[in-house]
């Protein structure tokens, strides 16, 4: 292996997103000298990284190489597949590959940031569609998930056979799409299947993930429980099988159909130009709506994850023109993602206070995921019969579980990787053989930082400590201000102290300048031993006060 990393005559896989966590999905496979990029997703900005908006894997290691990268392959349009794109696709300056339902989402992204004749966005065909890439040739596998045009990846190289399952599941009654069959992954397995790198996230759920069309039959059936009640039903926009399901069953329970966040309004529009939703219900506007016999209406809405700003919050909050009344009901048609436990608690607390009835998953059958659990993974294992078997997309452990049962499974060797490991897949013994840097970038404003960066680390420590601001003025005068620190009442009794210890601690440091040397403490000019005695002096008394060490910043107007 050289140094810089070049793929020579073998086939590599490297991680730089989605392997130790679950979002920004960014995948590479190397052979021959060149990259073949799997993916460019994005997560949402976490606490840890207070006042960000967005989530990105660092990129630098292909960016670097980018002359040796031939493409990015997206195999859905989920954002943690896709998110990355507008933000890193042009300076990458390769092709992007698609089938048409991702094709357009992705185009619609890139016009919203004025990038669509910067970016060129290849059209795969949907069903088994091929290309020849370098050295590497993909054939798309469609396969079930919560979202339209979900594909697994066939790469063949020189070296062998890789099956890249993307997100997926095993789904007879998938409404939407037709999914390869059992008997076409086994012939791909007959053929001989060196590695599977495969979707990790629901390896702990001991039962299949279940049926889009058991959700149909659970979602009729609970709809038909609420009649003469106004019933909302919030899901993840991107489940166009959850759509033309939610459609139908408005339908069948003589209800109106209202939509209810943007989100859901562009998806249903790609949905119908790609040629899904034929039959989707005319849908009314909300002030219809509200005309409407509380029975004869059903609302579709964004925000089962708690986003303040989505419309469930707002109608939790009573602040949107869609209203629920106490005996009303919200269908949580969505599963709870981990991280956004409280925001989702908070909104079920404001309807819980207004007497509206709330039904989750966990009471009745009205969402399934869209991950495999094990009995799924087991059985494409059994079908592909691979040599190698890589999880990815999943926290780390659920990574090192997945690489228990394959080995149970019988699956002859297990490569556990994270973020920035090089795996070797052929030729020779599969494994790691060296890390890179694997970074996390931010979305900070309208400017992409390391997620490690100065300006991140500072927010964090204002966030928990506060910060004290001193003023040093004409004739040694002191003036001390806080935000942030718990004192409230004891606010000006600390001021009072503060000014008093700093002007000591100021007037302290000129003596001891004029006894002493003309420089200042180890090296430091007398300026600034006059800003340390007054920063130290201030952040002491903070600390007397309040327990907490701010941050303190000192303004010398006669510096």
């Amino acid at each position: 292996m050289k140094k810089n990393y070049q793929p020579e005559n073998e086939l590599l896989f490297l991680a730089l997103g989605g392997s130790g966590e679950i979002g920004m999905n960014v995948n590479l496979y190397g052979c021959d000298g060149k990259w073949l990029m799997v993916d460019l997703g994005m997560s949402f900005g976490a606490n840890e990284y207070p006042g960000t908006e967005l989530l990105f894997a660092d990129i630098d290691f292909i960016e670097e190489r980018s002359n040796d990268l031939l493409g990015i392959v997206l195999t859905h349009a989920h954002e943690d597949h896709i998110g990355a794109i507008p933000y890193f696709a042009a300076e990458l300056d390769v092709p992007l590959y698609a089938t048409p339902f991702t094709a357009e989402l992705i185009r619609r992204k890139l016009e919203e940031a004025g990038l669509l004749k910067e970016v060129e966005v290849r059209i795969i065909e949907e069903d088994h569609g091929h290309i020849e890439i370098g050295p590497f040739e993909v054939t798309y596998i469609p396969l079930a998930h919560s979202i339209a045009e979900g594909n697994a990846l066939v790469i063949d190289t020189p070296y062998g056979r890789v099956f890249h399952t993307g997100d997926w599941k095993l789904d007879e009654d998938p409404i939407i799409g037709e999914p390869t069959t059992e008997e076409e992954l086994r012939e791909i397995g007959d053929e001989g299947v060196l590695a599977v790198v495969c979707d990790s996230t629901n390896v702990f759920n001991p039962e299949p993930s279940g049926s889009e069309g058991a959700v149909y039959r659970g979602l009729m059936d609970e709809v038909k429980k609420w009649d003469g009640r106004r019933v909302m039903v919030t899901t993840f926009a991107s489940n166009v099988a959850r759509l033309q399901t939610l459609g139908e069953v408005a339908k069948a329970n003589g209800r109106q159909l209202v939509v209810a966040g943007r989100s859901l309004d562009r998806m249903i529009e790609v949905a119908q130009e790609n040629g899904y939703l034929e039959n989707f219900p005319e849908t009314v506007d909300w002030n219809t709506a509200m005309g409407l016999p509380r029975g004869k209406v059903m609302i579709m809405a964004t925000g089962g994850q708690g986003e303040p700003r989505a419309a469930l919050s707002r109608v939790a909050e009573e602040n949107h023109p869609l209203k629920l009344s106490e005996g009303d009901v919200v269908l949580f048609s969505s599963r709870q993602i981990p991280g956004n436990e409280i925001s989702i608690g908070k909104v079920q607390n404001k309807l819980a206070e207004r007497g509206i009835v709330m039904v989750t998953d966990r009471q009745s059958m009205i969402h399934v995921s869209g991950h495999p659990g094990r009995p799924e993974l087991e059985a494409l294992y059994s079908w592909l019969r691979p040599e190698i078997l890589v999880p990815v997309h999943g926290e780390i452990k659920h990574m090192q579980e997945q690489a228990r049962v394959g080995i149970e499974a019988g699956i002859p060797k297990a490569v556990y990787q994270k973020n920035g490991d090089i795996v070797r897949l052929a030729p020779g013994k599969p494994g790691k053989i060296a890390q890179v840097e694997a970074g996390r970038l931010v979305l900070d404003g309208d400017i992409i930082v390391p997620a490690d960066g100065e300006s991140i680390v500072m927010r964090r420590r204002l966030a928990h400590n506060g910060v004290v601001i001193v003023v040093l003025g004409p004739n040694n005068s002191v003036t001390v201000e806080s935000l942030g620190l718990p004192l409230d009442e004891d606010q000006a009794d600390f001021v009072a102290e503060a000014e008093a210890d700093v002007a000591k601690a100021i007037s302290s440091s000129g003596k001891k300048r004029r006894g002493g040397s003309k420089g200042g403490s180890k090296g430091r000019s007398p300026a600034n031993d006059r800003l340390e005695a007054a920063r130290l002096a201030a952040r002491r008394a903070a600390t007397r006060w309040s327990g907490k060490k701010p941050q303190v910043r000192v303004i010398d107007l006669e510096g």
